[in-house]
């Protein structure tokens, strides 16, 4: 994000494009995990990979290693011949996921990946969203502040639009703010 000296103009920039004036560049760098994954129930998961694989642009030669990678990386290569509509919903976040992976995005837009999940499938998903950080942003939306404190290194405080505060998590921990809730 850069904001224009003297003007107040914010501008978000993905892979060096803006994301207003060349929309298109912005989104082939960026992967995004909705809350809920819109999976095809009827689609095994190697198969609904490959599928979004082909939407993203990437190319024959390199498909196969790149949902293989993406399985291995978000730990469903074991579930690879079921059917999407027969997973856990811990599955079928990681399946989420994996699709987000894909064409390797330089930023990936996680919304509320651990919702509804049970404390195992919160732990493991956590452990996943650790391992992808290193060579690319990743962006946790949550309003859940222990999964904040537990996945990320920087945080920024955005209600209603309007950034209010940010900084190293440790800055986030050490300042309690009303009613016991903490803020930056």
């Amino acid at each position: 994000i850069v904001l224009e000296p003297y003007t107040g103009y914010v501008r978000a920039l993905v892979g060096g494009y803006d994301v207003q004036d060349q929309p298109i560049e912005a989104k082939r760098r960026t992967g995004y995990l909705p809350e809920t994954p819109p999976l095809y129930p009827d689609m095994t998961v190697r198969d609904y990979l490959d599928f979004c694989a082909r939407i993203k642009g990437v190319p024959r030669a390199e498909r196969v290693s790149r949902v293989t990678n993406s399985m291995e990386r978000t730990r469903i290569a074991d579930v690879a011949k079921r059917h999407c509509g027969k997973l856990s919903k811990g599955y079928r976040q990681r399946v989420g996921l994996a699709q987000a992976l894909l064409h390797n995005p330089e930023v990936l837009i996680l919304d509320e990946p651990t919702a509804g999940l049970d404390p195992k499938q919160i732990i493991e998903i956590r452990s996943v969203i650790k391992g992808l950080g290193g060579g690319r942003t990743v962006i946790l939306s949550t309003h859940i502040l222990p999964e904040v404190t537990m996945t990320c290194e920087r945080v920024v405080i955005i209600p209603k639009g309007a950034v209010v505060g940010g900084g190293p998590i440790g800055n986030l921990r050490r300042r309690p703010g009303r009613g016991g809730e903490a803020r930056p």
